[in-house]
């Protein structure tokens, strides 16, 4: 399948998307200068082609008691596949991604803690599970992602 020509309107649409995924299409339509029915076929179109792959939520994990993010630096035994690195870290209910990675490492993985003493568990954890060779462990202070 080709690749979908995307265009600057399509962009706009996309960036408004990820701001707010239950826009309405009179919202988004006012806002790029198209009609609903337009942007809606827009939208639609970006949803078959692939490009729009889903809608979420996004959760504010402070309010839920999870103020700590944090990532660790993972390697892994090097008898290890790529299955087995994802299976033994998104067993903890704290990870929330593991990205497998080329280069000096095998894994990135972000989690959520409540405090820095849950962290040191979290990362005591993932290295009892008997395939983790070493780890680092970075606190994030701040955050910002591109719409």
């Amino acid at each position: 399948m080709a690749e979908p020509e995307i265009d600057d309107i399509d962009h706009a649409l996309l960036r408004l998307l990820h701001a707010d995924g239950r826009r309405t299409f009179a919202d988004m339509a006012e806002r790029v200068g198209l009609s609903t029915a337009a942007t809606k076929r827009r939208v639609d179109r970006l949803r078959e082609s692939g490009v729009i792959i889903g809608f979420t939520v996004q959760v504010d994990h402070r309010k839920l008691g999870w103020a700590v993010e944090a990532f660790s630096e993972v390697r892994y035994a090097g008898t290890s596949t790529v299955t087995d690195i994802v299976e033994t870290a998104s067993r903890l209910p704290e990870v929330q991604a593991v990205y497998t990675i080329a280069g000096d490492l095998d894994a990135l993985v972000q989690m959520r803690v409540r405090d820095l003493e849950h962290l040191q568990d979290v990362v005591d954890r993932l290295r009892r599970t008997g395939t983790v060779t070493g780890t680092r462990t970075l606190m994030v202070l701040g955050r910002w992602t591109r719409s």
